[in-house]
């Protein structure tokens, strides 16, 4: 009975999920920073983009003093010239403790219909900012129960004063109780992620703008692999943001993909580690064993480590190790794990195909977007 209720929980979230698909499309104004082949991004009716909630974000996005200590900010996990990740295998949070899983990329967040590696029911980004916040399995930012303290740091500095104010001119007629909340930060820091948009890489020039020397001899052949039958690549990391999960104002309905790639065979049966199980862990559905969300791979040359836990070091050792294996698993002594996805058949590749791949990767890189002062720390000018 509880699993049968855990299902239809999840069924039904997902039909809330997929109407907010149709939030403020015709009614949303923002100007997006977007070429004109990409669709806009979906907004809440309850959180319409504007550019001063944008810069507010910013400011709160990289200030320390929304942790407990004053030691870390969103941008401590989140580095803009790593693509807004860290670097690291796990983040950790100001006690020292680390989290189980890797920093995903911020890039083109707004077009994702859920956040996080695995929890499938986390689809608003100004619900997710509340967990680094207050978060306690792991602590991250380690606020939670100093919501007070929160507010009395952001009303005394003269900066928040104007930038709240501006940022939301209704709230502040309502006194300092309205203006200074969880939800004009945690809507003013998903404003700001939704502004985290990448699309002039090396590859887009080449493929949308028609600049066939935005790509090496090299990084075609690669292309000619990423999209071929041999890798298939393509079938989960297609589209504009190059993942089969994706939202925007011109879908009907957002689209979803959750995968197992074999990346662990604890038991020979297809068990992943303790805590590492993915959405198995919201639906209880044994058919879910290791199925996590397909991340982008724009900027991926920039977000190493890689796979859900870090475990994979750099871009050759993700297709010789893992893919070419039909999942890491599949090279180890309890063999490939029998509920990987279909898609996962693996494949013979020599050093070129692997460097001529690798090369393909690099194109959809957008130095742009990783030095864009717009998106920088605004507190070190």
């Amino acid at each position: 009975m509880k699993l049968r209720l855990l299902r239809l929980a999840m069924v039904s979230f997902l039909g809330i999920m997929a109407s907010a698909a149709q939030f403020n499309v015709a009614a949303q104004t923002y100007r997006w920073d977007i070429p004109q082949w990409v669709p806009v991004p979906v907004v809440p009716d309850d959180n319409p983009m504007t550019d001063k909630k944008v810069e507010l974000g910013r400011h709160l996005f990289y200030d320390q003093r929304l942790s407990a200590d004053q030691t870390m900010s969103c941008a401590t996990c989140h580095h803009q010239d790593k693509a807004f990740t860290d670097g690291r295998r796990f983040a950790k949070g100001i006690s020292g403790q680390s989290a189980i899983r890797n920093a995903m990329s911020l890039t083109n967040v707004a077009y994702l219909p859920v956040l996080t590696w695995s929890n499938p029911l986390l689809t608003s980004m100004e619900a997710q900012a509340l967990i680094p916040l207050f978060g306690e399995h792991p602590v991250e930012m380690g606020m939670a129960g100093k919501e007070a303290l929160l507010f009395e740091r952001l009303k005394t500095e003269p900066v928040y004063q104007r930038l709240f104010r501006d940022a939301f001119p209704k709230e502040a007629q309502g006194g300092e109780f309205q203006l200074y909340s969880l939800s004009t930060v945690t809507k003013a820091l998903a404003s700001f992620q939704r502004r985290l948009l990448s699309f002039d890489s090396p590859y887009d020039r080449f493929r949308y703008g028609g600049d066939q020397a935005a790509l090496s001899p090299q990084a075609k052949r690669g292309e000619a692999l990423f999209f071929g039958e041999k890798m298939e690549c393509y079938h989960c990391h297609g589209g504009l943001n190059f993942t089969d999960n994706i939202k925007h104002a011109r879908l009907p309905f957002p689209e979803l993909g959750f995968h197992n790639t074999g990346l662990y065979n604890v038991d020979g049966k297809g068990a992943y580690p303790t805590g590492q199980t993915g959405i198995e862990e919201f639906t209880g559905a044994a058919s879910d064993m290791g199925k996590f969300r397909t991340p982008t791979l724009r900027n991926i040359a920039k977000t190493a480590p890689y796979m859900h836990d870090g475990s994979v070091p750099d871009l050759a050792t993700v297709i010789r190790a893992h893919y070419a294996r039909a999942g890491r698993a599949g090279g180890q002594p309890s063999g490939p794990n029998p509920k990987r996805s279909e898609l996962l058949v693996g494949f013979q590749v020599n050093e070129q195909e692997v460097q001529d791949l690798i090369a393909f990767l690099h194109t959809l890189t957008d130095e742009g977007f990783l030095k864009d002062e717009r998106l920088s720390d605004p507190w070190k000018r």
